[in-house]
């Protein structure tokens, strides 16, 4: 992409705001206007005070001046809050859409991607792009302006008055330590808040193969969006006393000069000063090179915001792969069964993993499928929620084609347990009911009873309402799997897909956890992949997988008797092999 589309591109993303943009434009002329025309008073100063000795005048003069500057300070506090409220919208829109779209790309995409990154583009990228459009862009044509309208004053009355030179320092210390330590709250405020959007695209990105078996992405973008709002929030209100403590500044400098002139110009009229005395402190007050030193910092800010948005861009421009087809409807629960027909799958890179799969499973029925590491197994049931799309074949449900269904209606009929448990900084009870919000209490505690998960939920400090911490950090990996399975259970879905469900667990917690999954099985469909083979003994069918085909299937007894690929995977188990 250009540099030219990139900043038709940003330009796109300040269009909707343009209104506030020519507001604020509109108050930086006034700006440098009032900054000309304090320059400009000098002259009545010299020519009406000092050498026509008009007292009046000298009277009148300096309200004038405190006029001006309140004045100034008005349009500067203005026209910063207005840009401020241009990036901050710009920021609040583009994250938002970054992360909906995040949420809708394949799981592919966040193979190749790493999270870290995703989480730099959306908090960093974003507002160093941020910067460049409200500070930097508009910084050029505030500073332009200013050295525009100075340079004006200048040629006109004297190129001396380029000279500047004033700082009111004692008087300044007070509200600089003032404001310094409101900076310092919603500072704090600020990175705790930016702490909480990281941790939540941590785990939602972490977690987005249950948000998708779920279809719980509509639930995590409200989820963001609130927190973003808060942040926003935070940044008008350190912009509004940012913007305050400048004209409070610019104020109080304003009163200290009308002040000097008042006094200085009274010192001159008794002859305890010189007009040229007084005239070399009152050119101190130009600043021209302030504005032109300003100009010639802002291209690393503008190079940062040209990179920062082609990283942003590049998200938004990444198509997922998995999307509804255009004649998709929505399907009904399974009745009957779901069929594999001549499935084959491969990656990008090109590697076949699975090589025409034909299987047929039966409503009700369990299947477990086995087979060493690489063999094709989470591939295969990755297929059925269409996490991933098959390369040739087709996978009917009740004979109705997956790609033909609605992506939601097809993931609404699937629960999952996986072996990295996936739960979220929350209560139990929301982590119970994240497929489904609007369950009763009564459901919940229902399913975390069958869950076998009960007992140690009323046993936490404050029961079903006990945060657990990221990714359930606060309880143990069998009482994790047991949240996992009652919120599966909760779902109520009829398809079940089980991986490895067990396999991270020592002996004791898998027993409880064997007892919650058969009841999460009864009169369910349900796929089993299984490294412990003592765990799928009771399986109805059991599948072997060998390099992306199916080698073997039958019961425990009949695999046993055949004296084929499961029989050496189960020797090989009862040696410790593997």
């Amino acid at each position: 992409m250009t540099e030219k589309q990139l900043l038709n591109r940003v330009y796109n993303e300040i269009k909707p705001h343009r209104a506030l943009m020519l507001i604020a434009m509109f108050f930086m002329a006034l700006v440098a206007g009032m900054s000309a025309m304090q320059a400009y008073m000098v002259k009545p100063l010299l020519d009406k005070i000092f050498f026509e000795k008009n007292d009046t005048l000298l009277n009148y003069l300096p309200l004038a001046l405190v006029a001006i500057f309140l004045s100034k300070g008005v349009f500067l506090y203005g026209y910063s809050v207005l840009l401020e409220k241009v990036g901050q919208s710009v920021i609040l829109n583009l994250r938002n859409r970054l992360y909906n779209h995040l949420l809708i790309l394949d799981l592919s995409y966040f193979h190749d991607t790493p999270t870290g990154e995703l989480i730099s583009r959306i908090i960093s990228d974003v507002t160093l792009l941020q910067t460049a459009v409200s500070h930097t862009l508009i910084g050029i044509i505030k500073d332009s302006l200013t050295v525009i309208c100075l340079l004006g004053v200048i040629f006109y009355q004297d190129w001396k008055l380029a000279s500047f030179s004033m700082v009111f320092l004692p008087l300044s210390i007070l509200p600089i330590i003032y404001f310094g330590r409101i900076h310092r709250r919603l500072s704090i405020q600020t990175q705790q808040t930016v702490a909480r959007v990281s941790n939540n695209l941590h785990e939602s990105i972490g977690g987005n193969r249950i948000v998708k078996a779920f279809c719980m992405e509509q639930y995590e973008s409200n989820r963001f969006m609130q927190i973003i709002r808060e942040l926003y929030d935070i940044y008008i209100s350190e912009a509004k006393v940012k913007s305050f403590s400048h004209s409070f500044m610019e104020l109080l400098g304003g009163v200290f000069v009308a002040w000097v002139i008042w006094y200085g110009g009274h010192q001159v009229l008794a002859g305890s000063s010189t007009p040229g005395t007084f005239f070399s402190f009152l050119t101190a007050l130009v600043m021209i090179y302030e504005p032109i030193k300003g100009l010639s910092k802002m291209n690393s800010s503008i190079q940062q915001g040209i990179a920062s948005a082609a990283r942003v861009f590049s998200i938004l421009d990444t198509e997922p792969k998995i999307r509804n087809h255009p004649d998709a409807v929505d399907i009904p629960p399974m009745k009957d069964r779901i069929v594999f027909n001549e499935v084959q799958f491969s990656y990008d890179n090109g590697v076949q993993v699975l090589n025409g799969i034909d299987l047929t499973v039966s409503k009700g029925e369990s299947l477990a499928i086995v087979g060493t590491s690489g063999a094709g197994k989470t591939t295969l049931v990755n297929m059925v929620p269409r996490f991933y799309d098959i390369s040739e074949g087709s996978i009917l449900v009740d004979g109705a084609d997956i790609k033909k269904a609605t992506i939601n209606s097809l993931r609404k009929q699937i629960a999952m347990v996986s072996q990295q448990t996936i739960l979220f900084n929350d209560t139990i009870r929301n982590n119970i009911a994240y497929g489904d919000l609007e369950k009763s209490d009564e459901d919940i505690i229902e399913a975390a009873r069958a869950a076998y998960a009960l007992d140690f939920i009323k046993m936490m400090p404050d029961g079903f309402n006990t945060i657990i911490g990221e990714s359930g950090a606060r309880l143990s990996g069998g009482q994790q799997q047991r949240i996992s399975i009652a919120r599966a259970l909760l779902k109520n879905a009829p398809i079940l897909i089980l991986d490895e469900a067990t396999s991270a667990l020592d002996t004791e917690s898998e027993r409880e956890v064997q007892k919650a999954l058969e009841n999460l099985m009864k009169g369910r469909t349900t796929f089993i992949i299984a490294h412990r083979l003592s765990t799928i003994r009771n399986a109805d069918r059991i599948i072997v997988m060998q390099h992306g085909n199916i080698v073997e299937q039958g019961s425990h007894s009949e695999l046993l008797a055949a004296d084929g690929a499961y029989k050496l995977l189960n020797s090989m188990q009862h040696e410790n092999v593997i």
